[in-house]
This record gives C-alpha cells, structure tokens and sequence, in this order.
C-alpha cells in the first residue's frame, strides 16, 4: 500500500474520452491517447489493500487486484504485468471491453466512488506491450498429445493459449476468415482497435497455437472427424444464436439482427469492404434492445452518419445511485450508465424523442410498416410498465429506414450441425451440456464459454477458457499444474 492515505486524499478520475464531434468522425478508440500513463498512479494509489479484498470474488479471473494497484502506484510496470498476467491471459481486451465487477465489488465503493480498476488495468497491459514485458512463452517440451478447439473468441484463445503453453498441439478452428470471433467481428473499432487482438494472435502463432480460420465444424469439416483426429476436442463456440422478435411486419426489409449490421461495419474498418451494404448513413435508426450490443450499434449509426438513432430499452430507466435493498454491494447494480457511444447520441441529439441521450426507456415494439416495395418504414411502440405489460394510450410511432434487433442470444448457433453430428446433450436453455469437469456427454469433448454458460461477459469467457484447459490437461495427462479459476456452475455475485 504505496499511500495509506490515498483514498482519502485523491478522488477518482476516469480516463479522459475525446471531444464527442472529433471521435464520431474516425473509428479510433475513443479516449485521448496517452493521457491515462499521468494520472494512473495516483489512481492507483487510492487502493486501500484490504483485508479482505471484494475485488477478488467480484472477478471470475481472481485478478490480484491490491497487489497490481500497489507495483502501478510505484510505477514497478515489470511486476505489475507479471501479476496482471498471472490470472488474465488477455488484460488489454478485459480492460477495455468488461463492465468491471470488480469495480462494483471495490470496498471503497461502499461509500465513494471506486478505484478505477479497469483504467490501472488497461494501463499495466499496455505498458507491457510497449516495454517488451510480454514475449511469446512457448513449452520447452511437447507432450505428443493434440487438441482441436473450436471457436477463437476469448474463451477459446484462453483455452488454446494454456494448452499450448502446457505443452500440447493446439490447432484453433474459426468460421471466419480471420480469428477473434465476435472481438473481430462484433465488438466497434472504437470500443477495442483490432491491433490489440492481431498483437495477441501473433504472439500465440509464435508459441505455437496452429490457426484454422474459414473452416466451419460441422460443414467443412466433419465434428466427428475431427474427434477421431485429435485426443481432445473444446467447444468454444459462443452463444450465437441471436433471439428473434415475433411482431407483425418482422419479415419488412431492412429489419436486422445487430449481428448482421455490426460485422459489416467492421469489415469495412478492416479494409475488405469500402461501404457496408447495411450502412445507415442518411436513415433513420431504431435500435430494439438497450444492451451493451444496441449501444454498440448506436455509436457505428452515428459514425455511419445516420439521420437519427433511437435506441429501445424494455425495462424503466434506472437511478443513478445503488439501491442498497435490492442491490447491496458487492453486487453489480443496474444503474443509469452513460457510455461512449450514449454521450455521442446526446450531444448530437441523435433522437429527440428519446427520454435520456437515445434511449427510450420502458417501450416496447407492437409491429412493423412498411411501403409500397415492403421496406420498413416505421416502428410502433407502446410503454409498459414494470411487469412489462402495456400503458393503455400511449402508443406511438417512430420513422425507421433501418430496425435493429439486438435482444441477446440464446445459446450456440446450432445450423453448423456440430452439437447433431457429434451427438451432444443440450439443456432445456438451448446451451450444451456439460459435468463438473467441463465435460460433454461425449469422451474427450469438453465446452466452455457462452456455448454451455450463456451469454455473459469477457472476464467469464477468458476464466472459462483456463478453466477448461486445466480440465483438459489433465484428461490429456492424469493431472494439471494450470490453474482452474472457476468451475461450470460457479455464477456471478447476487443477493
């Protein structure tokens, strides 16, 4: 504890965004490059090292968070990544991407705002970058033992990354042309640039990790084959199968699910396409669903140069504040945030309808109209209450070229015929099956991440993926040194 008097003494200060009308006119991250290193110190210093620290229960990964806050305050960068890593395989995606529970969790939370956990995070992460504290680690030995996992999101680029390192061949099996899954392909340029992710995937070339992009389980290769080809098999495919609305005019063109408009977008930042074929520039916009995914969709509208974006929350707009009696600390609250891209909605005033920045709060979609050449053209909602049921009277319309659809998934994508072919069990929730050893019903098939928890975070992902590579180590082997922060029932912190 660098400054025992810290909390006390220096208040919270997040990292710097920059001016709203420069950012929405570029897809660069959106803070102020370098203006986190002069100020992470002393925000590093209001850590109070508590006895016992909420932080650590708060985070699937058991991120040493005292123990990085310390060596940051004392600007010790080498020993501050050696403990960043020890738990995170991928601390530049977490800090940049994960809504930060651990924040949530902070004991000084309880009465102040909390240490910016997440800003001396992503601090120490890219320090190590640009220090050379994070060389590729390959095994000094192979075991002669191979395995296939399928999926190169974070749980399965932390499951590979530990199975190689453990000294196993590892070759990752992607659908798309380039690795990263939804971090390529879901999550803005401006949220999280793709040279933090094709650093990453460089590094795990360099240890060894082989890498099967455009090649789809299921269809271009036989899941069963792949089986017989490989002593292990993980299944890290996601919870892609994205929930449909069923109202009236659903079938309008121009009525999307997120992830068909998002990947476009990205596509066209990642140079393999000049404009997207679903831009919104010059539509209206009204996105269904007030998720982190329909916010992402609200700041790539406004960088598109749509017309107007309105965005849809089914639930009452939330206080500011924790409400101790349903919500205690350490749990993580529903409050009112106010995202990047939301702050760039309200200072353009994207949707003067919209009770805060370009939300409507408490609405919920009755049907679709269209015109004459069965394109949407408008939207019509109504209030509910908080049992969502309708506010007699208080229907209304919204202009809407261009309607997305961003209500969450249910469970892995199933077309592929991978769960089919290889026969697995499923759960009444539409996820894959699984033991309390991360194991299917079939031998030497395990799966991890959202394909058997359900949608969820960052930080669940990647504790998932060590976890899983510790149970496949040891099937592989007889035991594991890997750690194994989680197991498959483990759940977030609630009341």
């Amino acid at each position: 504890m660098a400054d025992p008097k810290g909390f006390m003494t220096t208040p919270r200060q997040d990292r710097p965004r920059r001016p709203v009308a420069e950012r929405v006119r570029d897809w660069d991250e959106v803070y102020v490059p370098g203006a986190l290193l002069p100020i992470i110190t002393k925000q590093a210093d209001r850590c109070m090292d508590c006895g016992i620290p909420f932080c650590h229960e708060a985070c699937p990964l058991g991120n040493l968070i005292p123990e990085w806050n310390d060596l940051v305050s004392r600007e010790d960068w080498r020993q501050a990544s050696d403990r960043l890593h020890a738990t995170n395989n991928f601390p530049e995606f977490t800090g940049r991407l994960c809504p930060a529970p651990c924040e949530a969790g902070c004991v000084l939370a309880i009465n102040q705002p909390a240490v910016t956990i997440k800003n001396v995070e992503v601090a120490v992460a890219d320090q190590a970058w640009e220090l050379g504290f994070t060389p590729p680690r390959p095994p000094d030995r192979l075991s002669g033992r191979t395995v296939a996992v399928i999926g190169s999101g974070p749980t399965g680029l932390a499951a590979a990354q530990q199975l190689t390192r453990a000294g196993h061949t590892v070759a990752v099996f992607e659908k798309d042309d380039r690795p990263g899954g939804l971090m390529r392909y879901g999550i803005p340029e401006f949220k999280m640039e793709k040279r933090h992710l094709d650093r990453r995937i460089d590094q795990m070339r360099a240890e060894g990790t082989k890498f099967r992009t455009s090649t789809a389980v299921g269809q271009d290769v036989g899941a069963a084959e792949l089986r017989t080809r490989y002593d292990a098999v993980v299944i890290a495919t996601g919870a892609t199968a994205w929930r449909e609305l069923d109202v009236p005019g659903r079938e309008l063109a121009g009525v999307q699910q997120a992830m068909e408009y998002l990947p476009l977008a990205n596509r066209v930042c990642q140079g393999e396409l000049a404009v997207s074929p679903m831009s919104a520039a010059g539509k209206h916009v009204v996105i269904v669903g007030g998720g982190d995914t329909g916010a992402d969709c609200l700041g790539t509208a406004v960088r598109e140069g749509a017309a107007s974006v309105t965005q849809l929350d089914i639930y009452a707009q939330p206080g500011g504040e924790r409400d101790e009696d349903v919500e205690p600390w350490p749990t993580y609250p529903k409050i009112y945030r106010l995202s990047a891209a939301h702050e760039e909605a309200r200072e353009l005033e994207t949707a003067p309808a919209a009770d805060a920045d370009a939300r409507l709060f408490a609405a919920s979609t009755l049907r679709f109209t269209g015109d004459e050449d069965g394109h949407v053209r408008s939207l019509h909602l109504v209030e509910v209450d908080a049992a969502r049921r309708p506010v007699e009277g208080t229907e209304r319309t919204l202009p809407a070229d261009l309607v997305l659809l961003a209500l969450g998934f249910s469970g892995p994508d199933r077309r592929d015929g991978l769960v089919e072919q290889l026969r697995l069990e499923m759960e009444p929730r539409g996820t894959v099956a699984r033991d309390a050893g991360f194991g299917t019903n079939v031998p030497g098939v395990f799966v991890a991440g959202d394909a058997a928890r359900g949608q969820s975070l960052i930080v669940w992902a990647i504790a998932e993926g060590r976890a899983v590579a510790a149970a496949v180590d040891r099937y592989l082997t007889g035991s594991s040194q890997l750690p194994a922060p989680i197991g498959p029932y483990d759940r977030p912190m609630t009341v």
